[in-house]
């Protein structure tokens, strides 16, 4: 057998073309693969998933989170319906426009809203049919610096135009809101921007509504003349327990001066109550507190509905330890004015510098010892 060349051997290998050999596949002889049948994902005898459906839970969260703000809307503004509106702006001369705004809260012995039995049971005595007089006065100021709330006692001496030197409450007496309005100015100097006034109906259906609020009396108080009756100590008080506690004087030997820190105490527990998230979040509640405020509410008639909003959100900040809680500055007990000190603590809230009034503020007007 004749010997193969090494070209004839291995021609394949290098492309001759006189002989070629194909490499055999060891594929050839296996069986063809199990494919998985059409339609079908492989390894998976499950059909295919189809589109995700929402969840319906998220759908009603979403309805009922615009209700609700709906709600939230629509109570303020049914509520604004019923605020009554008064002329508070005086015809005679005025202090010019000032830094910051000033707004005059007024808590009047206003039977507006109440039954005869109700004035009995509150001890409000009879409606006299004229404006009636002023329990409290104060006068906040909302700036740049810290918001001031500065009580002003009603027996405060001060000259009423037509009527001499008599205490400041008669002034309201005499010519309501604009004589009032026109007596500070021309006390103060500050320019009074906005009106507030609430009645006795007011603060009792307040203050019920939202369930009652804290008061922290310092001595035992059994006063006929208020009706009040309370212990020592912090306490719960309903509506007719807080209006008599604010209106009690008779029973502190400081008397106009401890009424008037009483009264910011019943006014800085109702403000945290009515924004806390038991009343804002109880729609029972929420609805109760403002049909309360606004059927013994009066404001003046230039007061817008952002006007009285903004007044509500500074009133609870002057309340808290972001604000300043003061009287007047006073000479003694008889709530005669420290002129001196008064008249600086004037000129700050006048050019919108509460942050400098520092120890000016005092609880009851008279100087830090």
């Amino acid at each position: 057998m004749p010997e193969q060349s090494s070209e004839d051997q291995y021609g394949w290998l290098y492309g001759n073309k006189k002989e070629s050999r194909v490499a055999p596949r060891a594929a050839d002889d296996l069986p063809p693969p199990q494919l998985p049948p059409p339609g079908r994902n492989k390894g998976s005898s499950r059909p295919p998933k189809g589109p995700k459906k929402r969840k319906p839970i998220r759908k009603v969260i979403g309805i009922v989170v615009v209700l609700w703000i709906i709600f939230l809307i629509a109570v303020p503004v049914w509520a604004w319906g019923r605020i009554a509106q008064v002329d508070a702006e005086p015809t005679a001369a005025r202090p010019g426009n000032q830094l910051g705004t000033n707004y005059l809260l007024v808590g009047s012995d206003s039977r507006r809203g109440l039954t005869k039995q109700q004035q009995k049971d509150l001890s409000t005595g009879g409606d006299s049919g004229g404006p009636g007089r002023t329990d409290t006065i104060m006068i906040m100021h909302v700036g740049k610096g810290p918001t001031l709330l500065m009580s002003i006692p009603r027996d405060s001496l001060v000259p009423i135009k037509g009527y001499g030197i008599t205490k400041i409450n008669a002034a309201y007496a005499y010519g309501g809101p604009k004589l009032l309005v026109s007596t500070l100015e021309q006390t103060t100097g500050l320019r009074i921007d906005n009106y507030v006034e609430v009645g006795f109906g007011g603060l009792v259906n307040v203050v019920d509504s939202v369930g009652g609020v804290e008061i922290c009396p310092t001595t035992n108080i059994k006063d006929k003349d208020s009706g009040l009756d309370v212990k020592k100590g912090c306490q719960q008080a309903n509506g007719k327990t807080a209006l008599a506690f604010s209106r009690s004087r008779h029973s502190y030997a400081t008397q106009d001066i401890q009424r008037v820190q009483s009264q910011r105490q019943v006014l800085g527990s109702i403000a945290n109550k009515v924004k806390s998230p038991s009343t804002v979040l109880n729609p029972f509640r929420y609805q109760a507190t403002a049909a309360g405020a606004s059927g013994s509410l009066q404001i003046g008639k230039n007061v817008s509905p952002i006007d009285l909003g903004r007044f509500a959100l500074n009133l609870s900040s002057a309340m808290s330890g972001k604000g300043l809680s003061c009287t007047i500055p006073l000479r003694d007990f008889a709530v005669r004015w420290d002129s001196v000190r008064a008249l600086k603590m004037l000129d700050f809230i006048k050019n919108d510098e509460t942050g400098q009034i520092g120890s000016l503020c005092t609880k009851d007007g008279l100087p830090k010892k």
